[in-house]
């Protein structure tokens, strides 16, 4: 069962988490946060997509706005 377990820390530190081997490296914080920044940018554009999307249903009337949610509450 072992082996299992050194079977997936060989793939995820030698092959999946590889390329951030490369960042550790440099000598500019902002290149070293590259990866960061790119998250960063795509959990905005998630974000103002959802908010995005949520404003045309609410524009619709089609949100239950009703106080209790669930009939047991």
């Amino acid at each position: 069962m072992s082996k299992f377990f050194y079977g997936i820390e060989d793939l995820f530190v030698n092959y999946l988490f590889a390329p951030y081997d490369f960042f550790r490296f440099l000598q500019s914080w902002w290149a070293s946060n590259t990866m960061n920044w790119i998250f960063m940018i795509i959990g905005f554009v998630a974000f103002a997509y959802w908010m995005g999307q949520l404003k045309i249903f609410n524009d619709n009337g089609e949100e239950d706005k009703s106080i209790s949610s669930h009939s047991y509450i």
